[in-house]
């Protein structure tokens, strides 16, 4: 049988219900509702599939895939939840971005997705506070391009004989935009012949890029002091919405 419910409270339980009421109606009272119609906003790697496991993230965000500039956001994750830390401009390629999966070489074009960031590199020094691994560029420092080639997408020093100079950089070549860069490992782990090669986070030149993300030099500066191996940074590529969304990686 049910216990039925006292016809009276003792004196005690009844402060005890005061004091909870009075304070769910302060709480009330601080917390003004949300507007209704407006959505809860979360931060950008709360919505996407895949940030990579790490703690740190660069999201690229452009308007369109026909886009040749992009918002370039630093996110650090503590415990569950991320936090922006930066913020900036960035410049894609002159073709604007292309599905990664579906990317062609010499196409002028950015490659959306999700990617590692395994190392960095540089005709200047590291900047202080770099950990990331760091490659100092010589004279004999080549990245190859050659689709032909068994160093196809690699870093190479100095070119083997069977890849073409034709098809490949000399990085020592663009002591401006690769005064410091961070290896996009687009098309990298288990090349692609063909698919593109050679896409890095690097420092702005004159214009839109042939398909590599640049930022002023002060930031590429910060972000390389920024990044750290422990938190297994990736960065993520896309447009604000559409299949090609950062969302959707």
């Amino acid at each position: 049988m049910r216990n039925r419910t006292p016809v009276a409270l003792t004196a005690a339980a009844a402060v005890t219900m005061a004091l909870t009421v009075g304070a769910a109606g302060a709480a009330a009272v601080a917390a003004p509702p949300r507007k209704a119609g407006v959505p809860l906003r979360l931060p950008l790697p709360r919505m996407m599939r895949d940030t990579g496991g790490g703690t740190q993230l660069l999201t690229v965000t452009a308007p369109t895939l026909a886009s040749t500039t992009a918002t370039l956001v630093q996110w650090e994750k503590t415990g569950s939840a991320w936090k922006q830390v930066g913020s900036l401009p960035a410049r894609l390629g002159a073709k604007g971005l292309v599905e990664g999966t579906a990317r062609k070489q010499n196409t002028d074009t950015t490659p959306t997705g999700l990617f590692g960031l395994p190392f960095a590199f540089g005709n200047a020094a590291a900047p202080a506070g770099t950990t990331l691994a760091y490659r100092p560029v010589t004279g004999t420092s080549w990245w190859c391009e050659d689709a032909a080639s068994t160093a196809y997408n690699r870093w190479t020093s100095p070119l083997p004989k069977d890849c073409r100079a034709s098809e490949s950089e000399r990085l020592a070549d663009y002591p401006t935009q690769y005064a410091h860069a961070v290896v996009i490992d687009f098309n990298y782990a288990k090349p692609v012949k063909g698919r593109g090669a050679g896409i890095f986070l690097h420092v702005n030149g004159s214009g839109a890029t042939a398909g590599c993300v640049s930022v002023p030099a002060a930031a590429m500066n910060r972000i390389l002091a920024w990044l750290k191996p422990g938190a297994a940074p990736h960065i993520a590529i896309g447009t604000a919405g559409g299949g090609t969304a950062v969302s959707r990686y």
